[in-house]
């Protein structure tokens, strides 16, 4: 199944795009791996210089790795569009299924190499709670990392077609934009001025999900911080809702969520368990400046699980609402209990 164009955007606006990025992308490659047996020693050198964990080094490493990866899916698209022979309009549905195993290889193909770049250590516990669809996940967000734990822990491991609503800037990373648009997902403008359509948008995606189906969403709408937690307060104190203000202000370690998409997709799946995905470890690593300061290194990221069965579920709004601060505030909490585990034992 071909995705549909996100929003209102038209072909040629698509194709204009990917005539920027694929190019660039694979330019950016060719550039950076045909220079690296210079850029690598040099940033060795400086690492050594600064008594430093080699955080120069392991950036340049995993920038290479991460266009590598870039280019081999846009390859392997490419491929996948050919063989499944999708252009002359065969077997959509194998198709959809090609696509969503390449998105879970590209996925696993990443976070090996973060993992073994960067040192990192993953511990998962409740991954039992998993199973069989349809499911709705509620994923936390702190770094762009954590955007390829679902596709790897839900999806690649458990043969769980995950759906994804994500933010409309991530069209510019051209596996996303190409792959990404071949199965059914929705890029949502944040804070659009048409949110009804967006929403619209969101709904659809939870229509008839089969057992070996998700939808995920990132219920807070953008990546943890201080400063953003302080905006959020502000702008939920100027909504006039104290109670939900009182609430909000309980959260230490993560955004009060967004209520727009998660109660459109619990309206629109009303059969569908909700699969919570909390994560601690990749705080503090969200910037490209982190990173060079070697933040991600010896990491340990830990990962839990748990589900809410669709019966236990409330039906009204107010109810829901209520609900899923109570599920944010278990994360809010379990992430305070984990996170002093997190750093490297050498730190």
């Amino acid at each position: 199944m071909r995705g549909p164009l996100p929003g209102d955007e038209t072909l040629a606006a698509r194709w204009g795009r990917r005539a920027l990025t694929i190019p660039g992308y694979l330019a950016m490659t060719v550039a950076l791996w045909t220079l690296l047996p210079i850029v690598l020693p040099a940033a060795l050198l400086v690492d050594a210089l600064r008594r430093r964990p080699f955080p120069i080094a392991r950036l340049v490493l995993f920038l290479a790795f991460y266009l590598g990866c870039e280019s081999l899916g846009l390859v392997a698209a490419g491929t996948a569009w050919l063989a499944s022979g999708s252009w002359a309009g065969a077997a959509p549905e194998r198709y959809a299924r090609w696509n969503h195993r390449l998105q879970g290889l590209w996925a696993r193909l990443l976070l090996w190499g973060v993992r073994r770049i960067y040192d990192v250590e993953l511990e998962v516990s409740g991954a039992g709670a998993i199973g069989r669809g349809p499911l709705l996940v509620f994923c936390r967000h702190a770094s762009v990392g954590d955007t390829i734990l679902p596709a790897v822990l839900i999806s690649a491991q458990h043969d769980v077609r995950l759906r994804y609503v994500i933010k409309r800037e991530l069209l510019w990373d051209p596996c996303l934009d190409v792959v990404g648009q071949r199965v059914p997902n929705v890029f949502v403008r944040r804070d659009s001025a048409d949110s009804e359509r967006e929403l619209d948008a969101v709904r659809r995606l939870a229509e008839h999900l089969a057992d070996d189906e998700g939808v995920l969403i990132f219920p807070e709408g953008t990546r943890f911080s201080p400063a953003k937690r302080e905006r959020v307060l502000a702008r939920l104190e100027r909504a006039h809702d104290p109670g939900l203000v009182a609430r909000a202000r309980q959260l230490h370690h993560v955004l009060p969520p967004r209520l727009g998409g998660p109660l459109a997709l619990l309206e629109a799946s009303p059969e569908a368990d909700v699969l919570f995905l909390a994560h601690v470890g990749f705080e503090g690593t969200a910037s490209f400046r982190q990173l060079w300061r070697g933040a991600l290194i010896g990491r340990r990221i830990r990962v839990a699980f748990w589900r809410a069965p669709a019966t236990e579920i409330p039906r009204g709004r107010e109810e829901r609402v209520a609900w899923l601060y109570n599920q944010w505030s278990r994360l809010d909490a379990w992430i305070e209990a984990h996170r002093a585990e997190t750093l490297p034992s050498a730190a």
